[in-house]
């Protein structure tokens, strides 16, 4: 399991915490990836690239799980 600080932000974008996070290799490909329904936030397939992702909420891909804080 991965965790993730928000520090002082609301949220992150869903491409760009799989890019920060090292499960993808650039926002490009996690879009790619996201748009494929390969995704899972709070245990649904998430489509949405540019989904909000706020501090509590689990995000799952490729084997793992971020916890965002």
């Amino acid at each position: 399991m991965i965790e993730f600080d928000l520090d002082e932000h609301d949220y992150i974008e869903l491409h760009n915490l799989l890019k920060v996070t090292g499960l993808c290799e650039s926002g490009g490909v996690a879009k790619l990836l996201i748009a494929d329904g390969l995704v899972r936030v709070e245990g649904g397939v998430e489509l949405r690239k540019r989904c909000k992702i706020r501090t509590g909420q689990i995000v799952e891909f490729n084997g793992q799980q971020v916890v965002v804080r």
